[in-house]
């Protein structure tokens, strides 16, 4: 009798270790997966390099997945933003606690990233984090301030650069536009202390892409 209760109990235990076990298996896969095809697309041709650049992303998506998952949100006191005075949302409790991740988890991947590949690599490399944003949020720039100077450019792509390094660390897609928000509106600061108005310019496009909008319509 004891020995089938040992047996029914040891099966139970290695029941309810399996589901979890595939699960996490299949994160992991997940991560492996994305870590692959991201290097992929670098084309490189030494196999071995590329396997070790595949292994320092594959490591720090694992690394922040797994910091993000054991500090949620709810382990940040849900207080005020001593800077705006309004409410903590859970958004902004979520990146604070992925904030006080270590700073090996980021260093670990640039330093790898950094000895493998060249900096136009590396971009790539990130913005397969950021999916593109860059690139994108420059292109919106563009719209906005049709005579954007290059000196203006060249300032605001530095911080849409630091925004994408900045991004990768965290774990959501909400996050990392979050992120790219800080960035956004130093950039913004600046257009206006040099004697654009950032407002105006917004609210000029808007009235245009309407316009347009109600032209095609007609």
């Amino acid at each position: 009798m004891k020995k089938t209760l040992i047996c029914v109990f040891s099966c139970l235990f290695i029941g309810n270790l399996l589901p979890q076990n595939s699960i996490l298996a299949q994160t992991t896969n997940q991560e492996r997966e994305k870590a692959t095809q991201w290097t992929a697309q670098l084309g490189l041709t030494d196999l071995q390099k590329q396997q070790r650049v595949t292994d320092y992303i594959f490591q720090h998506l694992v690394a922040v997945k797994d910091w993000h998952n054991s500090h949620p949100a709810s382990t940040v006191p849900a207080g005020i933003n001593p800077y705006t005075g309004t409410r903590l949302s859970e958004l902004d409790r979520s990146i604070i606690a992925d904030s006080a991740q270590p700073d090996s988890i980021h260093g670990n991947l640039m330093h790898g990233l950094r000895k493998e590949l060249n900096e136009k690599q590396v971009a790539q490399i990130l913005d397969q984090y950021t999916i593109g944003k860059v690139d994108f949020t420059l292109k919106g720039y563009h719209a906005i301030v049709p005579d954007l100077s290059i000196t203006e450019e060249q300032f605001i792509r530095k911080n849409l650069e630091e925004a994408r390094e900045k991004a990768i660390d965290y774990k959501s897609m909400k996050q990392i536009s979050a992120i790219f928000e800080i960035y956004k509106n130093k950039c913004e600061a600046y257009l206006n202390a040099n004697g654009r108005n950032w407002r105006q310019l917004f609210k000029d496009y808007v009235n245009k892409v309407k316009a347009e909008k109600e032209h095609k319509s007609n």
